[in-house]
Protein backbone atom coordinates (compact mmCIF):
# COMPACT_ATOMS: atom_id res chain seq x y z
CA UNK A 1 0.00 0.00 0.00
CA UNK A 2 1.46 3.63 -1.18
CA UNK A 3 -0.12 6.66 0.25
CA UNK A 4 1.32 10.09 1.96
CA UNK A 5 0.36 11.93 4.65
CA UNK A 6 0.56 16.14 5.05
CA UNK A 7 1.03 17.08 8.78
CA UNK A 8 2.76 19.96 10.11
CA UNK A 9 6.05 20.50 11.06
CA UNK A 10 5.31 20.64 14.79
CA UNK A 11 3.94 17.39 14.48
CA UNK A 12 7.02 15.79 12.73
CA UNK A 13 9.02 17.20 15.56
CA UNK A 14 7.24 15.94 17.95
CA UNK A 15 6.71 12.49 16.13
CA UNK A 16 10.57 12.45 15.99
CA UNK A 17 11.22 13.38 19.46
CA UNK A 18 8.49 10.92 20.78
CA UNK A 19 11.16 7.66 21.19
CA UNK A 20 13.19 9.51 23.61
CA UNK A 21 10.30 11.41 25.31
CA UNK A 22 8.89 7.18 25.97
CA UNK A 23 12.43 6.78 26.73
CA UNK A 24 12.51 9.71 29.31
CA UNK A 25 9.15 9.25 30.74
CA UNK A 26 10.02 5.01 31.45
CA UNK A 27 13.60 6.40 33.24
CA UNK A 28 11.85 8.60 35.51
CA UNK A 29 9.11 5.85 36.12
CA UNK A 30 11.99 3.24 36.86
CA UNK A 31 13.55 5.76 39.46
CA UNK A 32 10.25 6.89 41.09
CA UNK A 33 9.55 3.43 41.61
CA UNK A 34 12.33 2.74 43.14
CA UNK A 35 12.33 5.50 45.61
CA UNK A 36 8.60 4.02 46.46
CA UNK A 37 10.49 1.20 47.29
CA UNK A 38 12.57 2.45 49.43
CA UNK A 39 9.70 4.34 51.27
CA UNK A 40 7.42 1.35 51.50
CA UNK A 41 10.70 -0.98 52.92
CA UNK A 42 11.21 1.93 55.73
CA UNK A 43 7.26 1.87 56.48
CA UNK A 44 7.42 -1.47 56.83
CA UNK A 45 10.17 -1.71 59.96
CA UNK A 46 7.40 0.97 61.66
CA UNK A 47 4.60 -1.42 61.07
CA UNK A 48 2.53 -3.84 59.88
CA UNK A 49 1.47 -2.50 56.65
CA UNK A 50 0.82 -6.14 55.02
CA UNK A 51 -2.99 -5.68 55.08
CA UNK A 52 -2.87 -2.31 52.78
CA UNK A 53 -0.31 -4.10 50.63
CA UNK A 54 -2.33 -7.03 49.70
CA UNK A 55 -5.51 -4.85 49.29
CA UNK A 56 -3.40 -2.76 46.65
CA UNK A 57 -2.42 -5.92 44.75
CA UNK A 58 -6.09 -6.79 44.50
CA UNK A 59 -7.20 -3.40 43.32
CA UNK A 60 -4.32 -2.35 40.88
CA UNK A 61 -3.86 -3.04 37.44
CA UNK A 62 -1.00 -2.56 36.63
CA UNK A 63 1.70 -3.44 39.69
CA UNK A 64 2.32 -5.49 42.51
CA UNK A 65 3.99 -5.26 45.52
CA UNK A 66 6.38 -7.60 46.97
CA UNK A 67 8.01 -7.86 50.13
CA UNK A 68 10.78 -9.97 50.86
CA UNK A 69 12.84 -10.07 54.34
CA UNK A 70 11.29 -7.00 55.02
CA UNK A 71 11.98 -5.00 51.74
CA UNK A 72 9.86 -4.07 49.42
CA UNK A 73 9.77 -4.30 45.28
CA UNK A 74 7.22 -3.10 43.07
CA UNK A 75 6.93 -5.26 40.18
CA UNK A 76 5.21 -4.04 36.88
CA UNK A 77 2.44 -6.29 35.55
Amino acid sequence: MNGSVTISLEDFKNLENAQDNATDIKERTHQAAKELEVFLSFLCTRESITPYIEEFNKQAPRATIVLDDGRAKIKFK
